[in-house]
């Protein structure tokens, strides 16, 4: 025989269900908060991973730049390699880094020539081995190893086989000559076709190590053709690297900058003094007085009434009746407007409607004169007559 439950039981086990129920509802009515809460706190968890995570930075060739332009893939390489890379943050680091590192080597990115002579002799005396990347003028000759300047690759070679019985360069291969730079001097490497100068130059006994393209570092070409094995080999000798990137502030501003006369050649000291006299001796004789100004007069007067007539006798021998009624018109109307002051802006339609209020004449008769065009000189000749007239009988008003 079946008994009945319990009460308490029965009351136990619809308290839990109207508790299932009550979180199942209080979900749904705030499904939209929660997924607010979860996508914040995601985000949470991105930013303080972002914050803990290692720190990079954008200089080109520096071991914490992991863009294209960086070098933090080749010092990861080189540390599992058993190579201790060494990143130097100035100039009195790289010294400190090469000082305690056991035969040393320092790889120089001066891009901007930051570093003066004496503190690259300071550097280059203090390393073991020095690999310069890209370096200029300045550095070339701070470092006095016979390596120089020799120009760009060109752009028919874009890929460059070591063509040189250095060790390192043949086990590499060949590497990309894009965008790289020449040196010649030493022991060269990576020569395009038809020239002495080459992408690697070896000069001071195997000491100085020229490489003219970052390429041959960088993230974004470590593993094309032989770059990644050429920078192992050119690096990796040395159990200490001492990676060195000169900033402004290894820059030596403690000098006194040089003055105009330490800047010019030593011609000037002779031939200047000679210039300030000729241009004194110039000034001298074109600027010297001619005499007090002089009045000319004119050698002829002419007077306008002479020049009226001459003018009307071409319009009279070239026959010009249309040109000359123009001018007369033109004229006319010109001294009837000063005498009606209609303003110097005011039409033809104008003047003649001010004539003709003052006048007292017909509007149409008055236009109709003005506007005439005479078909012989004889009508032209009368016509002028009667706008003078009408000129007088404005002005006597």
């Amino acid at each position: 025989m079946t008994g009945a439950a319990p009460a308490s039981v029965v009351q136990g086990g619809t308290d839990a269900d109207q508790a299932s129920v009550r979180r199942t509802g209080w979900v749904r009515r705030h499904r939209a908060f929660a997924a607010c809460a979860a996508v914040v706190a995601a985000a949470l968890v991105l930013v303080l991973s972002a914050q803990l995570g290692p720190k990079g930075d954008a200089v080109p060739m520096s071991v914490h730049n992991a863009g294209p332009d960086g070098a933090r893939a080749v010092a990861q390489i080189l540390g599992r390699h058993g190579v201790a890379v060494h990143d130097a943050g100035n100039y009195g680091a790289a010294m400190a880094a090469l000082e305690a590192g056991s035969s040393p080597t320092l790889l120089l990115y001066d891009r901007n020539d930051f570093l003066d002579g004496p503190r690259l002799r300071s550097l280059a005396a203090s390393a073991h081995r020095v690999v310069v990347v890209s370096p200029r003028l300045q550095t070339l000759d701070a470092l006095d190893a016979g390596i120089r300047q020799a120009g760009v690759v060109p752009d028919a070679s874009p890929v460059l086989e070591p063509g040189c019985s250095l060790p390192g360069p043949q086990a590499a291969g060949a590497v990309s000559g894009e965008s790289g730079f020449l040196y010649d001097g030493g022991t060269t490497c990576y020569r395009p076709d038809g020239s002495s100068a080459g992408l690697v130059a070896v000069g001071n006994g195997g000491r100085l190590t020229v490489v003219g393209s970052t390429a041959v570092f960088s993230n974004g070409q470590l593993d094309s053709l032989g770059h990644a094995a050429l920078a192992i080999r050119t690096l990796g000798p040395s159990p200490d690297l001492v990676w060195y990137i000169p900033a402004l502030e290894d820059l030596d501003t403690g000098g006194s900058p040089a003055s105009l006369d330490d800047l010019a050649p030593d011609w000037v000291r002779f031939l200047g003094p000679w210039l300030v006299l000729v241009a004194l001796a110039a000034m001298a004789w074109r600027g010297r007085r001619l005499g007090p100004l002089v009045f000319e007069p004119l050698p002829v007067v002419v007077k306008a009434a002479e020049t009226a007539e001459g003018r009307a006798r071409l319009y009279q021998d070239s026959r010009a009746v249309d040109q000359a009624r123009d001018n007369l018109r033109a004229g006319a109307l010109v001294r009837l407007s000063g005498h009606l002051r209609t303003g110097p802006g005011a039409t033809a339609d104008q003047v003649i409607d001010a004539a003709a209020g003052l006048l007292g004449k017909p509007v149409r008769e008055l236009r109709e004169l003005i506007n005439e065009r005479p078909g012989t000189e004889a009508r032209l000749v009368a016509w002028s007559r009667e706008l003078d007239t009408l000129e007088k009988e404005v002005k006597s008003r």
